[in-house]
C-alpha cells in the first residue's frame, strides 16, 4: 500500500527561484495595474517586487525590468497628474 502521492517527474530544485517567478510577473501585474488605480501604493510595490525577483535570481529578468520600469511610470503619472491638478490626489 502507498500512501505518498506518485512522483510528477517534475523536479524543482531552486524553489527560490520559481519564488521570484512569482515576484517578477506580479511586480509587472501590478505595475500595470498601477497606471489605471492606486498608483501610489501599486507602484512602490511593483518596485520592490521587481528588485527582490531581480537579486533572487529570476529567470524572468524581462518581466521583472518591466514591472520595475512600470512602477516608476505609476509614481511618474502620478506626479505628473498631481502637478498638472495642483491637489495631493488626482482623478479622471
Amino acid at each position: 500500500m502507498q500512501l505518498t502521492a506518485p512522483a510528477t517527474g517534475r523536479t524543482d530544485t531552486r524553489p527560490q527561484a520559481r519564488d521570484a517567478d512569482g515576484m517578477a510577473v506580479a511586480s509587472f501585474i501590478l505595475g500595470l495595474l498601477g497606471l489605471l488605480v492606486l498608483n501610489l501604493f501599486l507602484g512602490p510595490i511593483a518596485i520592490t517586487l521587481a528588485a527582490v525577483a531581480l537579486w533572487r535570481g529570476t529567470t524572468r529578468r524581462g518581466r521583472a525590468y518591466l514591472g520595475l520600469t512600470l512602477g516608476i511610470a505609476d509614481l511618474a503619472v502620478l506626479a505628473i497628474a498631481m502637478e498638472m491638478s495642483h491637489t495631493v490626489s488626482w482623478s479622471l
